[in-house]
């Protein structure tokens, strides 16, 4: 691995280490990235959290999380030396009680010796970010950190105006890393390099040749038991601010001068800042037919577990064009994808089109099948002239070997200090500018029954166009 890619020695401290994320995701990319020797040659990692847990404990946690959520090999002589890296404190660390946890990092950096840098990350409600970032700065642990912010971040324009100010009254700039685990996904950065990199491509992304575009992340799974999270957040905090809004950035921002972080994020906010206000008809959001059952949810809670919307760019590369997002829970398929789809060219020497065949498409899917399609028209063969639908396909298996994960990937450029693939204050907020009006006033749910598409009115929103399915080519 080049010399620059490789972490300084590092602490690394879990803040909600008992948590769901830290137990599928956190846990278990920190051990693969030991695997694959991209973690420092030498590092702790200090579980933090409120339950009462000893070390062996947090260990025992650590596996379990492991063998449940990775599919790394688990060699026992290499988990043993892995475990005895991991250490674990209950105690609360508060900006007027710095002290115990402040103790366990100083200790840890004593055993990696030196000077080590500290990165946290914070798997908390955002609720804590603001104590924990002044507990930081109490303790005496700003130099040489870097901190990780879990999404959503901020929970409206005020909010999150309110929140930047807090962090960066005691972090720099570069010390401060928003997270979406979106942009860690291979799919996601190979956009850039699809637009970008190709002479095919990047002369028809504009107004001139594209129609429409969709960004969909259906999901077939309900809240779980994470309702008292999610009766707070909604589909539209928890995916459409965060996810589908990066990937949105992606999509349709102008080419940066150079792949570096202040480039990048330079362009995203440009971008963000040419988003249209939404208003209440720009907008579906529904929530599934039993919903209200779940444990934790209000009967009468109006929190919405699907969002659609239509979003209008107002910039010359994407003037009249409309993107369409849509996201939900319990909905009928689970492939995330981006479509943008080509406009009509006339088509009379063919006669009518078959019916099941919208718009000549370019769809980049991202999960769970990661890879690239074109789907367009083709003559039948026989011996008339028809046409019928094609595509072709590629995926990222073909390259023959697996994908690093999406928090293996934004772990790795957090220890690092590359932030290219992180989110700015000034992105944040020029996005929930855009939503500042559904926040105040936003449209009653719609009901829409478990495994369906979502409600109605989202087939309005988009028409005369129509979604495009995970089934359809």
């Amino acid at each position: 691995m080049p010399d620059d890619l490789v972490p300084a020695d590092h602490v690394i401290t879990i803040f909600g280490a008992c948590g769901d994320l830290a137990r599928r995701s956190l846990l278990p990319a920190l051990w693969h990235l030991d695997r694959e020797g991209m973690l420092p040659a030498s590092f702790r990692v200090i579980g933090n959290s409120l339950e009462d847990l000893t070390t062996d404990d947090f260990r025992a946690l650590a596996r379990r999380a492991v063998e449940e959520f990775s599919s790394a090999d688990i060699p026992e002589d290499a988990w043993t030396e892995f475990s005895e890296k991991l250490s674990y404190t209950s105690r609360q660390f508060k900006p007027e009680d710095a002290g115990p946890m402040t103790e366990a990092i100083r200790t840890a950096e004593s055993e990696v010796g030196g000077s080590p840098r500290r990165l946290f990350y914070l798997a908390v409600p955002p609720s804590a970010y603001s104590s924990l970032t002044e507990a930081i700065g109490a303790g005496g642990l700003k130099e040489r950190s870097r901190v990780v912010y879990e999404k959503p971040f901020g929970g409206n324009l005020d909010a999150t105006c309110k929140l930047n100010a807090e962090v960066h009254e005691i972090l720099d700039k570069s010390q401060v890393y928003r997270i979406d685990h979106f942009l860690g996904k291979e799919t996601v950065q190979n956009i850039l390099a699809l637009r970008f990199a190709n002479g095919m491509f990047e002369p028809v992304w504009d107004a001139k040749h594209i129609d429409h575009v969709q960004i969909d992340i259906p999901e077939t799974l309900g809240i779980g038991t994470r309702a008292g999270f999610y009766e707070s957040i909604g589909a539209m905090k928890d995916m459409i601010v965060t996810h589908l809004f990066q990937v949105l950035t992606f999509v349709a921002m102008e080419p940066p001068s150079r792949l570096a972080a202040d480039d990048l994020m330079m362009e995203k906010t440009k971008l963000m800042n040419c988003l249209q206000p939404l208003g209440r008809d720009d907008v579906v959001r529904g929530q599934y037919v039993g919903y209200k059952d779940e444990e934790g949810v209000a009967p009468d809670s109006q929190t919405e577990t699907f969002f659609a919307a239509r979003i209008a760019i107002d910039n010359w590369r994407w003037g009249g064009v409309p993107f369409f997002l849509r996201t939900g829970k319990r909905l009928a398929g689970q492939q995330w994808s981006v479509t943008l789809a080509f406009k009509q060219p006339p088509r009379t020497m063919f006669g009518e089109p078959p019916s099941d065949f919208s718009y000549d498409h370019l769809a980049l899917e991202l999960a769970p099948a990661e890879g690239i399609s074109l789907g367009f028209l083709a003559k039948r063969p026989g011996p008339t002239f028809s046409l019928t639908p094609a595509s072709m396909n590629f995926e990222y298996g073909s390259f023959g070997s697996g994908l690093i994960g999406a928090y293996e990937r934004l772990i790795h450029d957090a220890l690092i200090g590359d932030r290219t693939l992180f989110t700015s204050a000034e992105t944040l907020e020029a996005a929930w500018h855009a939503l500042e009006g559904i926040t105040r006033d936003p449209p009653p749910v719609e009901p829409y029954d478990q495994g369906s598409w979502g409600p109605e009115k989202a087939e309005a929103l988009i028409a005369p166009r129509r979604w495009r399915q995970p089934t359809q080519s």
